[in-house]
């Protein structure tokens, strides 16, 4: 008997690896124009979506201690420097631009570093005084000092624009 070279009498046994089909596979359906996914408008698809970097921004910094930048204890020194006001000008000296900075340790001790708006200013003996005062007197701080500095020299141009608004300067 004679069989045609593509007929075999056996069937090989599948590989350990390979997977064996009982049945063909169903065939995938039809790609349907109904079906297709809208595509976004080139201006839809410039657009931001999410703004990731909101929340981080305005996340406070992690502190360890009482103190450190965006501590509660250094928010409630700003607040309460925020109400000496300059006697010549309407405006609170922070507004104004005269604290350089707020530091608070692990302490709770406040360095203020501040300025006058000259030297010859008629509160030169008395402003750092009252400031001093002033941030030591605010509950859970233990100290604080104020360094009176003249560099940088203050000028209008280190006030917040609320105080320039004040001033009727925008």
């Amino acid at each position: 008997m004679n069989k045609p070279s593509d007929e075999k009498d056996f069937v090989a046994a599948p590989a350990p690896n390979e997977e064996v089909l009982r049945e063909a596979p169903p065939k995938p359906p039809r790609a349907r124009v109904e079906d297709a996914v809208e595509q976004e408008a080139p201006r839809e698809k410039l657009e931001r979506k999410r703004d990731y970097l909101e929340g981080f921004l305005q996340k406070k910094p992690e502190s360890a201690g009482p103190g450190g930048a965006g501590s509660e204890l250094q928010e409630a020194v700003v607040a309460a420097l925020k109400e000496i006001y300059d006697p010549e000008i309407p405006v609170n000296i922070y507004d104004l631009g005269l604290i350089y900075g707020v530091e608070v340790d692990d302490e709770a001790d406040v360095t203020v570093t501040m300025t006058l708006t000259t030297p010859h200013c008629p509160v030169a003996e008395t402003m750092p005084g009252e400031v001093e005062l002033r941030a030591a007197s605010v509950p859970g701080v233990r100290d604080a000092e104020v360094n009176l500095v003249w560099d940088p020299p203050w000028g209008p141009d280190k006030m917040t624009d609320e105080a320039r608004l004040e001033l009727g300067m925008l």
